[in-house]
């Protein structure tokens, strides 16, 4: 299958403006666009995903910080979707790259990624806030990061707990993610050790349940393997 082909529904009567990527004096469109504010749910969808496998880039003036998602092929329809809820900041349709069978996309830079950038990172290294508590507020946050990095475990084809896969965090960032889980939702996420480093683990019924309803609604219907 031809890469073009892939990306059919991203094409169809979109408007190209000059990429900033490609270092093209500023449009003033462009210049306008960075001045939109995000709507709940485009900001639901950029910290779910610095979360997961999101992350804050520099644009090429390293003045302002741009989101950059990268997914497999496999993943192309939440791809489609997140494409979908962020196209007011996009200025070109997912790319694929078939080195390594992914597609991705990259806003334009904006004042308030560079806010969430401060925020969610230090010394260039992704980090878990203090404040992580008022972002979680939003179930929506939680279903994408799920989305991302989430996974249900099924042993002996018996579903038994799930996993928000936190390794890059440390433990004490996990902690604090797990705390704030419980104090919300009343959610019991245990840490849990992975190849040295460590994840959030949900094992107990009751918190699998709640975990479940919290995020199903604002899950993909496609994504819903992930819930087991």
């Amino acid at each position: 299958m031809k890469p073009s082909s892939l990306l059919f529904w991203y094409n169809e009567g979109m408007k190209v403006i000059p990429r900033e990527a490609g270092r093209v004096t500023y449009s003033t469109e462009i210049r306008n666009l960075k001045k939109v504010p995000f709507t709940p749910l485009q900001k639901a969808l950029v910290i779910g995903s610095i979360l997961g496998d999101g992350c804050l880039c520099e644009n090429w003036s390293k003045t302002n910080y741009r989101l950059f998602i990268n997914h497999c092929i496999e993943q192309k329809e939440y791809v489609r979707w997140k494409y979908d809820v962020l196209k007011n900041y996009i200025l070109s349709e997912p790319r694929f790259y078939a080195r390594n069978n992914s597609l991705t996309i990259r806003t334009i830079s904006h004042s308030e990624l560079s806010e969430l950038r401060n925020t969610f990172y230090k010394n260039k290294q992704k980090i878990i806030p203090q404040n992580i508590k008022e972002f979680l507020k939003d179930p929506r946050v939680i279903a994408i990061w799920f989305m991302d990095d989430g996974n249900a475990v099924v042993r002996n084809t018996k579903h038994i707990g799930y996993h928000f896969n936190t390794q890059s965090f440390t433990r004490e960032e996990n902690k604090l993610l797990a705390e704030c889980l419980y104090a919300l939702y009343g959610i019991d996420a245990r840490l849990e050790q992975n190849h040295g480093r460590y994840r959030l683990a949900i094992w107990k019924h009751d918190s699998r349940i709640k975990t479940r309803n919290l995020i199903e609604p604002y899950m993909l219907k496609n994504m819903y393997y992930k819930l087991g």
